[in-house]
């Protein structure tokens, strides 16, 4: 094939990109009308902005609607990773024209960050930007969240453009054939209006307890998507309230539950999704067990010396770290390296599939164990049949393999990224700890990327590498490593 027919095979993906992108500029048209209400100076960056981000995405359209067609698989990661590469440049560009000091190195960053919905940010006076740039960065996370192919996927079919492919490349679990309705674009629906209700109720409830009604908004976006961006500096610290911690530490929960699971709960009117979800007893099992085990742990090191403050900053961080949510209220780099390392490690796997948390999610961590218990049953009885069952199915063995794939890439992953943060010069704790919660999504790490401090520190190549570990991270490895391979691009 030569490379003019080459490029144009991949026309319909780059059409379809075009209008994600024109769907995105639109999408700047919320803080807009905010910063024109409130007057908060900001107006002409997202004028800019949306206009430029429009105009793009029109001309990519544009340019390949004469060779438009039905996704296939190979246009369908195409589209994916493009999308997340893609996407952060036009996102970078209100806060590029609000904050002229900010470089394009670091206002990717942050829009990637928060496209991802991972919260490592590179910005420092947060209390004193206007309430409409801290209302894009989260509302960027709650977009990124659900993921804006899945939002994309429910308008695509209006356009003639098959979504499945999609669909099944971008949906962070590992049993993505399954749909709750016979339409993926209804599926993607249900998904929306699930989410957006959970976002509305964490907004009120966040105001209920004494939020301002802008932080409120700003934080509901935040938490919901589980990014963790905040407007304050010293992030949900900064309100000192046990109410807003509690309000928060509820719906982190429900985000990181299966969003399926929610829906078919919301349309039957019944808890019994809940009771058949076969994640949800080691969700809740983990983080209680955790919890009570750092409380324990702390105040027999004398971090803390009464119960109640110690339950109240461990539940906090133990349930926001887990769940990949990142917001903070306490310096928690300050605990014994223990506890530092135990919180970070959850981050890796207790976001159940589905959900909008990162990690390797705790679906894969239980075929993972049951795995390894059936290999030892094996070792002492060769002939014995065990299958790996998820309540009461078993696991197809495409599945298990799938698994294991997945799981050896993610620690290669770690590994790799931070061999190569460490010879570009960063110290190990710093280096692995921002690999880890780049790639789970998580937002703070350890060190000099702990809570009490952002990501403003490390070198435009440790912001680059860590940029390929969110997204990475974000479309869970596979879907962005197949478009960096060698046969991926031949016909």
């Amino acid at each position: 094939m030569s490379s003019d027919a080459r490029t144009r095979a991949y026309y319909p993906a780059l059409n379809a990109l075009g209008l994600i992108i024109m769907i995105f500029g639109l999408l700047m048209s919320f803080p807009l009308v905010v910063s024109a209400w409130l007057g908060d100076g900001a107006t002409l960056a997202y004028d800019q902005g949306l206009f430029v981000t429009f105009v793009a995405g029109l001309l990519l359209w544009a340019a390949t609607r004469s060779k438009r067609r039905d996704l296939r698989v190979h246009d369908g990661f195409l589209l994916v990773a493009a999308t997340w590469v893609v996407l952060p440049v036009f996102g970078s560009l209100p806060l590029m024209a609000y904050i002229p000091e900010l470089g394009f190195t670091d206002a990717y960053f942050e829009a990637v960050s928060g496209l991802t919905a991972t919260g490592a940010t590179v910005l420092s006076g947060l209390d004193e930007l206007p309430i409409s740039i801290n209302l894009w960065r989260t509302f960027m996370h709650w977009v990124g969240g659900m993921g804006v192919i899945v939002l994309v996927v429910a308008i695509l079919p209006l356009l003639g453009i098959g979504g499945r492919q999609l669909y099944k490349a971008e949906v962070p679990t590992p049993m993505k054939d399954s749909s709750l309705t016979p339409r993926i674009a209804e599926t993607a629906k249900g998904l929306w209006l699930t989410y957006v209700l959970l976002t509305i109720a964490c907004g009120f409830s966040l105001w209920w307890v004494g939020l301002a009604p802008w932080d409120a908004v700003i934080h509901a976006f935040s938490v919901t998507g589980l990014g963790g961006f905040s407007n304050r500096d010293a992030s949900l610290g900064h309100f000192d309230s046990v109410g807003v911690e509690l309000v928060t530490i509820g719906f982190a929960l429900l985000a990181g539950l299966n969003y399926a699971t929610h829906y078919l709960a919301l349309v039957r009117r019944s808890s019994a999704p809940y009771r058949r979800d076969p994640e949800i007893p080691f969700y809740f099992g983990v983080l209680a067990l955790s919890t009570a085990m750092l409380t324990v742990y702390l105040l027999a090191q004398g971090v803390f010396t009464d119960v109640g403050e110690a339950l109240r900053y461990v539940a906090f961080h133990v349930v926001s770290i887990s769940t990949s949510l990142g917001l903070a209220t306490h310096d928690y780099t300050l605990w014994p390296m223990f506890a530092q390392i135990w919180i970070l490690f959850l981050g890796s796997f207790v976001a159940c599939s589905g959900s909008t948390g990162g990690g390797i999610k705790m679906m894969r961590a239980m075929i993972l164990y049951k795995q390894v218990f059936r290999e030892i049953v094996r070792s002492l009885h060769p002939n014995a049949v065990r299958p790996v069952r998820m309540g009461r199915n078993p696991v197809p063995e495409n599945i298990l393999h799938a698994v294991l794939g997945f799981s050896f890439m993610y620690m290669v992953s770690i590994v790799s990224l931070t061999l190569v943060l460490s010879a570009a010069g960063l110290e190990l704790v710093t280096a692995f700890s921002a690999v880890v919660a780049c790639l789970n999504n998580t937002g703070p790490g350890l060190g000099l990327v702990g809570p009490a401090s952002n990501y403003q520190a490390l070198g435009d190549f440790h912001k680059w590498v860590l940029c390929f570990a969110m997204i990475l991270g974000r479309l869970e490895i596979f879907t962005f490593l197949v478009v960096l391979t060698p046969t991926f691009w031949r016909r």
